[in-house]
C-alpha cells in the first residue's frame, strides 16, 4: 500500500521542514508518494532556494492521506501573508476529514501555529518549538500545549517541535505504517538518531529514553552509550556532563522515569542479550557487557523481566 503525502508549501518555509520529512519518507522505498501544495506555483524558501510547480490546493484529499504544515523561518511574517490566509481556510475546510481521522495532520516546529489559527486543535494535545509555545497557546487558548516533548499524537494529529524533529517524527510515521524493520532500516542508512515517542512500545534501550530535550540528560546517554561495559559511579558522570548528581538524579527520573544506574544497567543488559543471541556462554557475555559475573546478569535479566 501506499500512503499519500501533501506538503502544504508557503512561501519562507523552513527548507528543512520540507526535506528532512521528505527525504526520510522516500527512503521507505514505494510506501509513500509526495506531492506539493500550495496557493502559489513557485515558492521560496528559508534558504532561498526556490520549489517550482507547487500544485494548487485541492479541494479535498484521499481517505488515507498525510498531510504536512510545515514551519516558516519567521513564521511571525510567513504567517501574516495572503497566502497564509489562503492555507487556513483551506484546512478549515479539510477539518472534517481530518476530525474523522480519514487525513492524518503532521504539524512541523511552527506548522503548529497555522493548524492552530485555523481551528484544528482546539481540545488537542500538541506542541512545538519552545520558542513560540506561548505563541501557539494564544493562538488556540483550548489546545492542551505539552512542553519539553519532541513529537506528540493526539487522535490523528501530529506536532513535533524544532526543525531536525520532522526527521524524528517521520521514522516514527514509517515505524507506524511500515514496521519497525523498515523504520531502522531508514534511520541506519540516513546515519539518525532514531527517537521514539514515549507511550509507544519500545524496541531497545539504544534507542529508548530519548524523547526529551534535556541537554544534560543527552550528554549522559552519549557518555553511556560510548562505554557501558564500563564501571561509571554516578558522581563521575555528573561530573563529566557538569551537573550535580542530585540534579543528574533528579532529572533522569523527571524526564526518563528511570536512574541514571537503571538506564545503565539497560544498555549492559543489551550488550549481554547480543552476545548471548551470538552463542557466547553466560560467564563470559556478563563480562563483555560489565557484569561481574553471569549470577549478577541473571539477577538483573529477572529485575527487568519481573
Amino acid at each position: 500500500m501506499t500512503f499519500p503525502v501533501w506538503f502544504l508549501t508557503l512561501p519562507g518555509v523552513m527548507t528543512l521542514d520540507i526535506t528532512g520529512p521528505a527525504e526520510t519518507l522516500m527512503q521507505a522505498g514505494d510506501a509513500f508518494s509526495l506531492r506539493y501544495i500550495g496557493p502559489d506555483e513557485n515558492v521560496l524558501t528559508s534558504t532561498n532556494m526556490v520549489i517550482g510547480r507547487v500544485e494548487p490546493l485541492p479541494e479535498s484529499l484521499p481517505a488515507g492521506s498525510l498531510l504536512v504544515v510545515p514551519g516558516a523561518a519567521n513564521s511571525a511574517i510567513a504567517l501574516a501573508t495572503p497566502q497564509a490566509a489562503i492555507a487556513r481556510n483551506w484546512l478549515m475546510r479539510q477539518q472534517p476529514a481530518i476530525h474523522a481521522g480519514d487525513v492524518t495532520l503532521i504539524c512541523i516546529c511552527s506548522g503548529t501555529l497555522l493548524a492552530a489559527e485555523s481551528g484544528l486543535l482546539h481540545g488537542v494535545q500538541c506542541t512545538t518549538h519552545h520558542n513560540i509555545i506561548d505563541r501557539l497557546k494564544k493562538a488556540e487558548p483550548a489546545a492542551i500545549v505539552r512542553e519539553n516533548r519532541i513529537f506528540i499524537e493526539d487522535r490523528g494529529i501530529w506536532s513535533s517541535a524544532g526543525i531536525t524533529v520532522g526527521i524524528d517524527l517521520s521514522l516514527h510515521l514509517i515505524h507506524r505504517l511500515c514496521g519497525a524493520q523498515a523504520s531502522l532500516s531508514v534511520a541506519r542508512e540516513m546515519v539518525v538518531w532514531f527517537r521514539r515517542s514515549g507511550d509507544d512500545p519500545q524496541l531497545s534501550p539504544w534507542l529508548r529514553y530519548r524523547n526529551h530535550i534535556n541537554p544534560a540528560i543527552h550528554r549522559t546517554q552519549d557518555l553511556l552509550l560510548a562505554q557501558p561495559e564500563r564501571d561509571w559511579p554516578l558522581e563521575e558522570v555528573a561530573h563529566r556532563v557538569h551537573v550535580s548528581a542530585r540534579h543528574l538524579t533528579r532529572l533522569f527520573r523527571q524526564h526518563l522515569g528511570i536512574s541514571v544506574r537503571e538506564y545503565h544497567e539497560q544498555l549492559r543488559l543489551a550488550i549481554a542479550r547480543q552476545r548471548l543471541e551470538q552463542g557466547e556462554g553466560a560467564e563470559r557475555a556478563a563480562l563483555s557487557a560489565g557484569f561481574s559475573s553471569s549470577r549478577q546478569l541473571r539477577r538483573a535479566l529477572e529485575r527487568w523481566h519481573a
